[in-house]
């Protein structure tokens, strides 16, 4: 990670993307905790988002023809 306070990037808010589940929101806001601990003058926003394999409650994920379903939609 570079410098916070290099190139204006304090200026622009980190996002973090996420699933929007419980227990993804509580592992995101502690990577966000941790990382302003870190680099204090840093601004970390959560960017909830919801994916293919969350609205498709009928498919398993071994059914599923899709690997890293998340990360493809990012």
């Amino acid at each position: 990670m570079t410098d916070v306070g290099s190139g204006g990037t304090r200026d622009r808010p980190f996002r973090l993307a996420t699933r929007s589940s419980p227990l993804a929101l509580w592992q995101a806001n502690l990577v966000a905790r941790l990382l302003r601990r870190r680099h204090p003058r840093l601004r970390v926003s959560l960017v909830p988002l919801v994916s293919s394999g969350d609205r498709d409650r009928a498919t398993t994920l071994y059914e599923s023809s899709s690997v890293g379903m998340f990360v493809k939609e990012i």
